[in-house]
């Protein structure tokens, strides 16, 4: 993959999400490649084959059958190969349980499912574009949680 190119995956259940989210980033001016999965088994399945190249970011839907985000996450912080991958919650729920449990499981932020296209694409962009490096190393609850 050329260093110019962000590979990104999306793990959500909902076509209509997975279409938007599709559309907000071919609309951004960061170059990516975006691989969709419509549930976390498929997304783990894909993240553990031999000749996967890594994504830079993981978005995770939480609600999701077969395999939950939650499990994702989990599966992803055990697993030594997958365990720094950058995981961005990406989410309907706006539960502070469910914002509490993906911060202390590892995610990276938590993003509540924008209401409009152009703040979906704003929330994308801005998780692009984020230092990951800086982000990761002084997380802490007031930057896990994307506020645009």
């Amino acid at each position: 993959m050329p260093l110019n190119i962000m590979n990104i995956v999306l793990a959500d259940d909902d076509a209509d999400d997975r279409f938007l989210f599709d559309e907000a980033i071919s609309e951004i001016d960061v170059k990516t490649k975006l691989s969709l999965f419509n549930d976390g088994k498929a997304l783990m399945d894909y993240l553990v084959l031999p000749d996967t190249v890594l994504p830079e970011i993981v978005f995770l839907d939480l609600n999701m059958p077969i395999k939950n985000g939650m499990q994702c996450l989990k599966e992803i912080r055990a697993n030594e190969t997958l365990k720094e991958l950058c995981v961005a919650i990406y989410s309907t729920s706006s539960s502070e349980e469910d914002i509490e449990n993906t911060f202390i499981n590892g995610a990276n932020v938590y993003i509540n499912k924008p209401n409009s296209f152009t703040a979906l694409k704003k929330a994308i962009d801005k998780v692009l574009k984020i230092n990951w490096q800086y982000h990761t190393s002084a997380l802490n609850r007031d930057n896990f949680l994307l506020r645009l």
